[in-house]
């Protein structure tokens, strides 16, 4: 940093090069971002058939979301009792 005028330094002033490095990643982190976009997607859909054919709401995928509710949905799913398999132990018809 090159001091101004008055023999300070201007916290504010970004050095060329780092503004150069910082346009320079706007298009790798754009691209990041939609990657990330597309797997987040991709998650929720896989998690919705999961939770639809163990008989349970698709709409609890979108839980998988957030933060620790996602653990806490994981394990509730893990032992809980599915209602697709109460109605096979019934005798029941089986949903696909």
């Amino acid at each position: 940093m090159k001091p101004d005028a008055a023999g300070g330094y201007d916290p504010n002033a970004v050095p060329p090069e780092a503004a150069q490095m910082m346009a320079a990643m706007g298009p790798f982190f754009a691209t990041f971002g939609l990657i990330m976009l597309a797997v987040c997607v991709f998650m929720i859909f896989c998690y919705w058939k999961i939770f639809s054919k163990a008989g349970y709401s698709g709409a609890l995928s979108l839980l998988m979301i957030v933060p620790l509710v996602n653990l806490i949905v994981f394990i509730w799913f893990a032992f809980a009792q599915w209602p697709v398999l109460k109605g096979q132990q019934s005798g029941g018809p089986v949903k696909a």
